[in-house]
């Protein structure tokens, strides 16, 4: 039969349209997230045990030994919106996938509620529901939530229905290849157009002994010792457990870039004489090709190959002579297996090889496999220099890191990464010493504490201060906790927090409230350090030039050291005013309205001018919101004189009523505003002048 080539899938071609990974959460054997897992794969610390978690070790053909993740009892339904007796009920799979799909946002600083109603896909690769054999067969749940709670769709949909997500939400099954099938098919979907962004994930969790029977009894267990890729002292591989989820986002919009999903692709092996379970370098070689050509780079580029290498007897020669014949004809290529580390987590692998792709990317070091003391004897690349296996920590310089996943049915994957070229900015260091703020809410007051001590743990980093605030733009109602720190820049050295404090969150929404004080709430040098923001400087810009003109130095009362600065009353008058005209701008800008305003002395003044501006501010939206209305416009001016203010109120009444027009004004005398003020303030020394003569 003849067969049409099919042409390559439509490239990106405007970078801002690339698809990057802004988001990483996981669960990984002895690794309560990334930071732990890089600590654990940078020391060669072996993350599977024989300890008996999760069933008692009484059978001779299941292995003693495993990777296991922790906490699988604890889940917080009310956050989820889960009733009580689903919880229950629910596979553990969905529980943690559901929460680290939660985590993945935070990290890629977007808050949870700026994804609902948004056309983002959710792609989950899952092989097995342990928990399936105990709420479908052996216990009757008289509400059905032993369906709704143990479907493998329910790992994509709950994501979807937990985060209010509009794209495509589904599994997918190729086994130890399904998560890298998943990532193939979020690919395909953004650069199409079917979503805009995509969660992608996988889940692998050993919850019954005889699923790791059924694999020791198709041989492809090592049933003596630890997971071994590419060394010959061991046959078969250790089963592990690892739950993670990544978002995918187009460049142009995502805050984080851990690294560019350059390209992906997949096919299958089709018939083999040796069994459907034979993996097939040939058509591995195959996809390689295929996908090199479509991608249209070269071998040369790719600098790292993470494998998909388990320790099986057949799996690793054939992926071994593929890559070699690929990549290796003019040179030598440095190669890896997370799965020495951590073992195989099987339709989660995948997610464990591109968390140990970002985590080089991070830190520009390959982290190193372990278990490698002698290379096999029947992969003759690692003995003629073709494949070096990196089992110490390896500097990265480069850029591409490839990645494969294979299932034993014949579904084949390969995925391509790039390192972001853009670096941080003098390593995330402010460029100025202004305090930065961060806010922070949570379930518990610990929650909020682990995030700002977090931030005290590294060098003050303003990129990821950003991303944290970002992430906190929309409240989270179901969390009781409220906190907030403000740290300052130590040079190279851990930042310092110089101030914090946390309180339980009643769920009341408080009144704001803005004092103005009065005379005697001066102090030398108060604004010397607000003068470093700029909406701050700008106000007082525009009073010192004012001023200037009677002789007044502005910038120079605010910010002086010097004790003796207000033995001039005056200069506690006009400085105390600019401060507060300065606060007042600033806190206008961040969007603040108070509900209340309280003056006290002549900062009664100031109490009566944010009333002003408040006014004018409802009355420009009133005018905004109803262009054809019959209501009247009411309009606000101040001048001068009072043949200043007449002569604008005669100019509207000689028109028929214009809301545009009486627009206008409004913004003319917000404008216009700095420049009343100060002649307010000329008014009011003279006042206070006239006060203490007499």
């Amino acid at each position: 039969m003849k067969t049409t080539k099919i042409s390559k899938r439509a490239f990106v071609s405007d970078p801002d349209e690339e698809i990057v990974i802004s988001g990483v959460s996981g669960r990984f054997p002895r690794a309560r997230n990334m930071n732990e897992l890089t600590y654990n794969l940078y020391n060669k610390i072996n993350m599977v045990d024989d300890e008996e978690t999760r069933w008692h070790h009484t059978h001779p053909d299941i292995p003693k030994l495993s990777g296991k993740v922790g906490d699988l009892d604890k889940f917080d339904a009310t956050f989820f919106g889960v009733q009580s007796k689903q919880a229950q009920t629910m596979d553990p799979q969905i529980r943690v996938i559901v929460e680290h799909a939660y985590e993945a946002v935070l990290d890629a600083g977007i808050n949870p509620k700026s994804l609902r109603g948004s056309k983002t896909g959710v792609f989950i690769g899952v092989t097995f529901s342990e928990s399936e054999k105990i709420w479908f067969y052996e216990k009757d749940a008289p509400d059905g939530s032993g369906l709704s709670g143990n479907s493998r769709a329910l790992l994509a949909n709950r994501i979807s229905f937990t985060l209010g997500l509009t794209g495509p939400s589904l599994i997918c099954d190729t086994a130890c290849s399904s998560s890298m099938t998943a990532l193939d098919m979020a690919y395909n979907a953004i650069i199409t157009g079917e979503c805009d962004a995509a969660f992608v994930g996988g889940a692998n969790l050993l919850l019954h002994p005889f699923v790791s029977l059924q694999f020791s009894r198709l041989g492809v267990l090592n049933m003596s010792g630890y997971c071994t890729p590419f060394d010959g002292s061991g046959f078969g591989y250790t089963r592990a457990e690892c739950v993670a989820v990544m978002l995918l986002q187009k460049k142009g919009v995502a805050r984080r870039n851990y690294g560019t999903l350059v390209y992906t692709k997949s096919n299958c092996d089709g018939f083999k004489s040796e069994g459907i379970h034979y993996p097939s370098g040939k058509i591995q070689l195959e996809l390689l090709k295929e996908f090199y050509e479509e991608a249209n780079i070269p071998t040369s580029s790719v600098d790292y190959i993470e494998a998909h290498c388990t320790g099986t007897t057949a799996g690793d020669p054939e992926e071994c002579s593929a890559i070699a014949e690929f990549f290796c004809k003019n040179e030598t290529k440095l190669i890896g297996s997370v799965k020495s580390n951590l073992g195989h987590a099987e339709a989660a692998s995948t997610m464990c090889s591109i968390a140990k792709i970002i985590v080089t990317f991070e830190n520009d070091k390959i982290p190193p496999n372990i278990n490698y003391n002698i290379p096999r004897s029947d992969i003759p690349s690692l003995h003629n220099g073709q494949l070096k296996v990196v089992d110490k920590v390896t500097d990265f310089n480069g850029s591409y890191i490839c990645s494969s996943a294979f299932g034993f049915g014949g579904a084949n994957c390969h995925a391509l990464f790039k390192k972001t070229a853009k670096s941080k900015v003098n390593f995330g260091i402010p460029n100025d010493d202004i305090p930065r703020l961060v806010i922070w809410s949570g379930r518990t007051e610990e929650a909020v504490n682990e995030i700002l001590d977090s931030i005290t743990e590294k060098p003050l980093d303003a990129e990821y201060i950003a991303l944290l605030q970002h992430s906190q733009i929309h409240s989270f109602p179901a969390n009781l906790f409220r906190g907030y720190g403000v740290f300052t820049n130590e040079g190279l050295n851990n930042s310092c927090c110089t101030n914090r404090d946390i309180q339980h969150f009643s769920g009341l929404k408080r009144p704001m409230v803005w004092v103005y004080s009065g005379m005697g709430s001066q102090w030398c040098g108060m604004g010397a350090d607000l003068m470093k923001i700029p909406i701050f400087a700008n106000a007082i810009e525009k009073c010192h030039a004012v001023l200037a003109t009677k002789g007044m130095n502005l910038k120079e009362i605010i910010t002086s050291k010097d004790p003796k600065t207000f033995e001039n009353i005056l200069h506690a008058f006009v400085g105390i005013s600019a401060m507060q005209i300065g606060l007042t701008d600033v806190l206008k800008t961040l969007g603040l309205q108070p509900d209340f305003v309280i003056g006290h002395s002549f900062g009664f003044r100031w109490r009566k001018w944010v009333q002003l501006v408040s006014n004018q501010l409802q009355m420009r939206k009133q005018i905004r919101d109803f262009p054809n209305d019959s209501l009247p416009r009411l309009v606000t001016w101040s001048g001068r004189t009072e043949e200043a203010i007449n002569h604008i109120m005669e100019s509207v009444t000689e028109r028929p009523l214009d809301a545009e027009f009486v627009a206008l004004l409004q913004n003319t005398q917000l404008a216009q505003f700095h420049q009343i003020l100060i002649v307010v303030m000329e008014f009011s020394l003279k006042m206070e002048l006239k006060r203490m003569q007499q």
